[in-house]
C-alpha cells in the first residue's frame, strides 16, 4: 500500500496524518466513516475525532488516541475486551439500516474474480469453491455501516477501555462481515471469547447460510490477496479457513 501515516504535535496536542496516492481509496473511506458514522464513538473517545479531510489530496487529519494495540499484548485474549468490541459494535451498525439488492451478487463475483488470479489454492478445493460460488444463487441482503476489518489489529486498549482505529475498509455490507476476522483467529482460541462478543452485541445474527457464503467468500479473497502480497502466514490462514469453509458443504 502506498498509505503514508505521520504522528505530528503541534501547540502541544497530538495528531495523526495519513495520506495516499490517488489510486488509493482506504483514505476516501475513512473520510466517508469520520464524516458520517464515527461520532458515536469519538464522542466518547473510543474513536479519533476528524480534524481535517481533503479528498483531492487524499489526506486525513484526526486527534490522536492513546492506547497500546490490542494485538500481541494482554488484551488480545481477554474476555472483557470482546464484550465492549460487541458493545461498540452493535452501537455502530444500529445507526443506519436499508436493503441492498446488488451486495451479494457483487461480492459474490469478486471471490469468483480472486479465483481466476494467481494463487496457490490447490486445484480441487479452488474447483469446489468456484462451483458453490456458481450455484449460488444471491438474494437482497440487510445492509449497514461497518468497519470492514474488525479485529484486534485495529482495536487500542487504554487502561480498560477498548478504542477503534484504522477506517479504510468502511462501508455498508450485512452485519456479519465484521464477524469474519475474529472468527477466523481469536474466537478459535476458545469460546469464552466468542460468548462475551455476543453478549456485548446483544444476539448472534448469523444464518447459516449467508453466513457459509461469506466465510467462503473471504477465505478464497484470502489465500488469493495475501498470496499476491508475499505475505505466505496470512496465505497459510486463508488456506485454513477455505479448508473450514469447504467442510460446511
Amino acid at each position: 500500500m502506498d498509505t503514508a501515516v505521520l504522528e505530528v504535535e503541534h501547540c502541544g496536542r497530538r495528531y495523526v496524518v495519513k495520506t495516499a496516492g490517488p489510486a488509493n481509496h482506504h483514505i476516501g473511506r475513512e473520510i466517508d466513516a469520520h464524516e458520517s458514522f464515527l461520532a458515536i464513538w469519538a464522542a466518547k473517545n473510543r474513536a479519533p475525532s476528524l480534524v481535517k479531510a481533503n479528498r483531492s489530496l487524499n489526506l486525513l487529519v484526526t486527534e490522536y488516541l492513546d492506547g497500546s494495540l490490542v494485538e500481541g499484548g494482554a488484551a488480545e485474549y481477554a474476555p472483557d475486551t470482546y464484550l465492549q468490541a460487541g458493545q461498540l459494535l452493535r452501537a455502530f451498525h444500529a445507526q443506519a439500516v436499508h436493503v441492498d439488492p446488488q451486495y451479494e451478487e457483487a461480492a459474490t463475483a469478486k471471490a469468483m474474480a480472486w479465483l481466476d488470479k494467481p494463487h496457490r489454492i490447490e486445484e480441487a478445493a479452488a474447483e469446489r469453491a468456484r462451483s458453490i460460488l456458481a450455484a449460488y444463487r444471491p438474494e437482497p441482503v440487510t445492509a449497514v455501516p461497518t468497519h470492514g476489518d474488525w479485529q484486534p489489529r485495529n482495536w487500542l486498549i487504554s487502561g480498560t477501555e477498548l478504542r477503534i482505529i484504522d477506517f479504510g475498509r468502511f462501508g455498508f455490507r450485512p452485519s456479519i462481515s465484521d464477524f469474519c476476522r475474529l472468527a477466523a483467529q481469536q474466537w478459535l482460541s476458545g469460546p469464552e471469547l466468542e460468548d462475551a462478543f455476543f453478549e456485548g452485541y446483544g444476539s448472534d445474527p448469523r444464518e447459516s447460510r449467508l453466513w457459509n457464503i461469506t466465510m467462503l467468500r473471504e477465505a478464497v479473497s484470502t489465500a488469493a490477496w495475501a498470496f499476491q502480497i508475499g505475505d505466505p502466514e496470512f496465505e497459510e490462514q486463508g488456506h485454513r479457513m477455505l479448508r473450514d469453509a469447504l467442510a460446511c458443504y
